[in-house]
């Protein structure tokens, strides 16, 4: 199950502001695309744009061998990109398992970070989880203490540390 459209209206219902406490400024809207296969070349260098620096830090960045992950796990049915006023901005895999709401992915372009648009994001996949009555729930890399920080603010906790990546998880209001 995935959501379709952003929308910053019901954000401070589930204890998420309307505004970035940093900047100050309205959360961002944004619309999701079902991902095609010519979306693969700008999915993966947003990956590397994003992630480049976690994985270095975790493994160490070997370029061909990047490539041959991604292309090897590459299936655009699993995948919705993330557009700001028509442009594209980042990636979603959301994962709705028997026991869980699963956030696999969200990456977004470095230009779109700290403006409020994973944040809006993520207020939606809340939302998604409470109506389905699954605790949301995600991995993030132990080297990527900025996302980890980001998701404690929206009330994720950790739930297990395993040796490379923390899983974390929030419970929703019906549990």
């Amino acid at each position: 199950m995935a959501f379709a459209r952003g929308s910053t209206l019901r954000n401070t219902e589930y204890g998420l502001p309307n505004t970035n406490t940093k900047t100050g400024l309205k959360m961002s809207t944004y619309t999701l695309r079902q991902a095609t296969e010519a979306d693969c070349e700008f999915l993966y260098q947003l990956h590397k744009a994003a992630m480049q620096e976690y994985v270095a830090a975790t493994w160490g960045w070997q370029e061909e061998w990047q490539r041959e992950y991604f292309d090897k796990k590459w299936d655009p049915r699993q995948r919705q990109v993330i557009q700001v006023n028509g442009r594209d901005a980042g990636v979603l895999v959301v994962e709705n398992r028997q026991d869980e709401y699963y956030l696999g992915l969200i990456e977004l372009l470095p230009e779109f970070q700290g403006k409020g648009v994973g944040t809006a994001v993520l207020a939606d996949f809340l939302h998604t989880a409470q109506l389905l009555g699954l605790p949301a729930t995600l991995h993030v890399l132990k080297t990527n203490g900025r996302a980890r920080q980001f998701y404690e603010r929206l009330g994720f906790a950790i739930a297990a540390d395993e040796e490379i990546r923390y899983k974390m998880q929030r419970v929703t209001d019906s549990e």
